[in-house]
């Protein structure tokens, strides 16, 4: 009989495996870290539990190195040991059926989990590392219980790979935007994720909301909630790089804040290497205003706190795309990071502000 099909999953890009090799419940952490760095990707057979147990153990054998002299050194030290520890423990390789069954004894029934992030299976077989399983079985309980986000009437249904509003400053500096100004807009939401920016402005009195996203999923997953929340009326969602074809009296935009490259699709969300993507919507925010409209832009500037760009840069651009501040809002960082002591980075998260900046085309002045 022919062998069947098997279908690579990964969420971060990565190539295929090109060597695999069966493990059971005798491979040991010290034994399996030293297989992987070799370069070796082990395709589990064992018990559910154990190779979560397997998982844990590895992480906690991972050297953590602390060598940073400023805070930039230690969030770039902190990445890199985050990347390296996903792209090690990513080798832990599992198996499913062509009914996303997963083939472990004591495994939990995944299999609507799978069916809802990666669609039908067609009959193959699926390999996934089971990091990367695992983090979609959270994801799957925060869609079953809800988020609920401050100034959002109803539940947020996360979706696995899109962004979430579990840092809720910028979404409550929504609360800052004139009543006049969202009465009866039509509103851009560019880079919707949940879809929650728009939904907040539609229950405000927006008129009705064009969203985009450059993912699939995160379109997929903001549809879903306007339905939920009984919206569906009043806003689309289609897969787009930055705005929507026209023009709307408000374009909402929760920029990527850190200018570095993103390592994976879901790093996009927060990632933009020399901000390129902010400059782009900077320099298009004119042509898609309508007369007297707004351009709303949310923004940390933990990027100024860490040396990563200097506090005249977002001034530069906007001149550069001439735009002026009309009006702005800041809100300190409440997020948990902003509160752990013992992290390097403390002292910068701790003075982390994400601002909302109202906007408008010079010449309108």
């Amino acid at each position: 009989m022919p062998e069947p099909k098997v279908v690579w999953r990964s969420e971060s890009d990565a190539p295929m495996y090109t060597r695999l090799t069966p493990v059971d419940d005798r491979l040991r952490a010290d034994d399996a870290l030293r297989r992987v760095k070799r370069g070796e990707h082990l395709l589990y057979t064992g018990d559910f539990h154990n190779a979560r147990q397997l998982l844990t153990a590895m992480g906690r054998r991972l050297e953590r190195p602390s060598k940073a002299k400023s805070a930039l050194e230690a969030f770039r030290e902190e990445r890199e040991a985050r990347h390296r520890e996903h792209e090690t423990l990513s080798r832990i390789i599992v198996a499913l059926d062509a009914q996303y069954r997963l083939q472990l004894s004591r495994a939990p029934d995944v299999a609507r989990t799978c069916l809802e992030v990666w669609g039908d299976a067609h009959g193959a077989t699926t390999h996934v590392s089971f990091k990367t399983l695992l983090g979609m079985l959270g994801a799957a309980q925060w869609r079953a219980k809800g988020l609920e986000v401050p100034g959002l009437k109803g539940t947020l249904t996360p979706h696995w790979g899109v962004f979430t509003p579990t840092r809720t400053e910028y979404v409550e500096l929504l609360a800052k935007v004139p009543v006049e100004a969202v009465k009866g807009a039509r509103v851009f939401d560019v880079g919707t994720g949940t879809g929650v920016l728009g939904f907040v402005l539609l229950q405000r009195g927006a008129a009705n909301v064009v969203a985009t996203d450059i993912e699939e999923r995160a379109v997929k997953c903001a549809r879903e909630n306007a339905k939920a929340l009984g919206l569906a009326n009043r806003f689309s969602a289609s897969v787009g790089d930055l705005f929507p074809e026209g023009r709307a009296g408000l374009v909402v935009f929760n920029a990527p804040w850190i200018p570095e490259a993103p390592k994976n699709r879901a790093d996009r969300a927060v990632y933009d290497e020399d901000g390129a993507v902010l400059r782009r919507f900077l320099s298009g925010l004119a042509e898609h205003l309508e007369p007297g409209g707004l351009g709303l832009l949310f923004l940390s500037d933990l990027p100024v706190l860490l040396g990563l760009r200097s506090a005249e840069w977002l001034q530069e651009q906007l001149s550069a795309a001439g735009l002026e501040v009309v009006w702005s809002h800041a809100g300190k960082a409440h997020h948990p990071k902003a509160k752990t002591r013992v992290d390097q980075l403390h002292s910068s998260r701790a003075k982390e502000v994400t601002t909302l900046y109202a906007l408008r085309p010079r010449s309108e002045t």
